[in-house]
């Protein structure tokens, strides 16, 4: 039986996994895998040797401080991945942490396939890393076309996958009637999926929804999250007495209230494509320690920080980032265009240019294929 060890770093990797290995699971059901992974890549039935809490970690100064933590888990990782001796070894995503594990058990283990899911961002920061990579990956999958040419350039295998994310979805009908009040408009809030981001923009995000219960009364809360973090949001809200929320962390429903939502406030992250992808006018907003975005900013090479901003090259989706995210601001922001409505449909039909750019007919199955035509 041939075999695949999945590795990933945090929940979005775990996320755009699944995608992929479900479809490979049809294609192929006489696959052993193993993986370091989450809720998503467990419910395809895939056991994790670890909780990605002890892998994921935000921010360059938690880096430094957990530096020999890391490394531990670093070696601990490549030890399992060479007893389990997989065919191929699929990384996702993560790449300070994939990346060196698949660094060194290339070097343990040459003639174990190296495939790694979503390319570093090599056009935004660290292009030289491109001769590195090149040394230990054997194939690189890429969700962006614009990507290729940086990985052509150094003869280093890829192919374009599209963003699985970003497929249609189909699937049975979901009856929504305990999530959407009467009279009420749905809301959706994506707070994060690590316990930093909640930490840090939950609050703001309460005194946001303060300002906006002010002015709106027909407007009801959905706050998108992992099954993990769901009862803490919950209990923080409790505190909060808001009487216009509820908590998400079900996928099927997650979806299907995104489409029926009249605006999205979002994290910075891999969610925006699928807000957009479901045609929602957003805004995004980050925050993080003053000593890592320093950091971030001598380092990036582009303006923005959202996917759909950098292809633009303009801020299509609003970026309230750094001393910009605070609740005043984001009210302001939102007032200001839900008062709009052809700023809103502009940022639609602008999103959905870039969007397409973005699709392959069937994402996951190209991104499956290739991990078989490597076996």
């Amino acid at each position: 039986m041939k075999k695949i060890f999945i590795l990933t770093g945090e929940t979005s990797g775990d996320k755009l996994a699944s995608k992929v290995i479900s479809k490979l699971q049809k294609l192929n059901p006489d696959i052993d895998y193993l993986s370091i992974g989450g809720e998503y890549l467990k419910a395809l039935g895939i056991k994790s040797l670890y909780d990605l809490k002890e892998v994921t970690y935000l921010g360059f100064t938690k880096v430094l401080l957990n530096v020999f933590k890391i490394k531990k888990k670093i070696n601990e990782t490549v030890d399992k991945i060479i007893e389990f001796n997989p065919d191929i070894l699929f990384s996702i995503d993560s790449p300070d942490f994939t990346l060196r594990v698949a660094k060194k058990v290339k070097k343990l283990k040459p003639n174990i396939k190296t495939i790694h899911f979503v390319a570093p961002k090599v056009y935004v920061w660290r292009e030289g890393r491109l001769k590195q990579l090149k040394s230990f990956l054997d194939h690189i999958l890429l969700l962006f076309p614009f990507e290729k040419k940086y990985f052509d350039k150094e003869n280093i295998n890829s192919t374009f996958t599209g963003h699985p994310l970003l497929e249609e979805q189909g699937g049975s009908k979901i009856y929504l009637n305990q999530y959407i009040k009467k009279h009420k408009k749905i809301f959706s809030i994506y707070p994060g999926s690590r316990l930093s981001e909640i930490n840090i923009l939950t609050p703001i995000l309460f005194e946001f929804i303060k300002l906006m219960n002010e002015k709106y009364n027909d407007i009801f809360y959905i706050f998108h999250c992992t099954s993990e973090y769901a009862k803490l949001i919950q209990n923080l809200l409790a505190n909060e007495e808001f009487r216009n929320y509820e908590v998400v962390s079900d996928e099927k429903n997650k979806s299907h209230l995104l489409k029926q939502s009249m605006f999205a406030v979002a994290k910075s992250g891999t969610v925006s494509l699928e807000i957009c992808n479901a045609k929602i006018p957003s805004i995004i907003i980050y925050k993080m320690n003053s000593i890592n975005f320093f950091i971030i900013k001598m380092l990036v090479k582009v303006k923005f920080a959202n996917i759909i901003n950098i292809t633009a090259d303009e801020e299509i989706i609003p970026e309230l980032l750094q001393s910009k995210c605070n609740s005043k601001n984001i009210f302001s922001t939102v007032d200001g265009l839900l008062k709009d409505q052809q700023t809103l449909e502009k940022q639609i039909n602008k999103t959905q240019e870039i969007i397409r750019s973005f699709k392959t007919d069937k994402s996951s199955e190209i991104a499956s294929s290739v991990l078989l035509n490597n076996l």
